[in-house]
């Protein structure tokens, strides 16, 4: 199971004017909009990923995701039920992120004979649900009319996922 977290903005914070538009209609004024850097605030959101499965959208609710977070948000309702159905063969592939690496999580994992897979840090990631963050995050964006609060964004992660 490949697992990934990533945040959703209702605004662009890259200070970028970005342009959706209808093939055939390029530079009409109505296409282009300005966005800002994170007005209306954004959402931090987990899925894992495996062959022919995936979970539902997690939503991380205000703070930071730290490891005894992620352990009780991620790793025992989610990982570990599938972990159980798929058998032996299971393997864990996370992000590499710090909060996935510290003691306590590796702990869990452990004493729930969870496998890992191991790569070094600062190692390239290959992991695929990047590609599948770029669809999510596409299909919101052609939604109309687009998410103006916190709460339909949230909605509209749920649906398109």
């Amino acid at each position: 199971m490949f697992t990934y977290k990533s945040r959703f903005a209702l605004q662009l914070d890259d200070k970028r004017v970005r342009v959706w538009r209808e093939q055939g209609t390029r530079n009409q004024p109505e296409n282009i909009t300005e966005h800002h850097a994170f007005r209306g605030g954004s959402i931090m959101v987990l899925v894992g990923i495996s062959l022919g499965y995936r979970t539902e959208l997690h939503i991380y609710r205000r703070g930071s995701v730290m490891a005894a977070r992620y352990r009780v948000e991620v790793l025992d309702p989610i990982v570990k039920l599938y972990a159980a159905a798929v058998g032996l063969s299971f393997v864990l592939m996370d992000d590499n992120a710090r909060s996935h690496r510290a003691a306590i999580v590796d702990d869990f994992l452990e004493s729930e004979g969870i496998a890992r897979m191991e790569w070094s840090a600062y190692s390239p990631s290959f992991n695929p649900i990047k590609n599948l963050w770029d669809a999510l995050d596409r299909a919101v964006c052609r939604r109309f009319p687009p998410p103006a609060i916190l709460r339909d964004l949230e909605t509209a992660l749920k649906v398109e996922w």
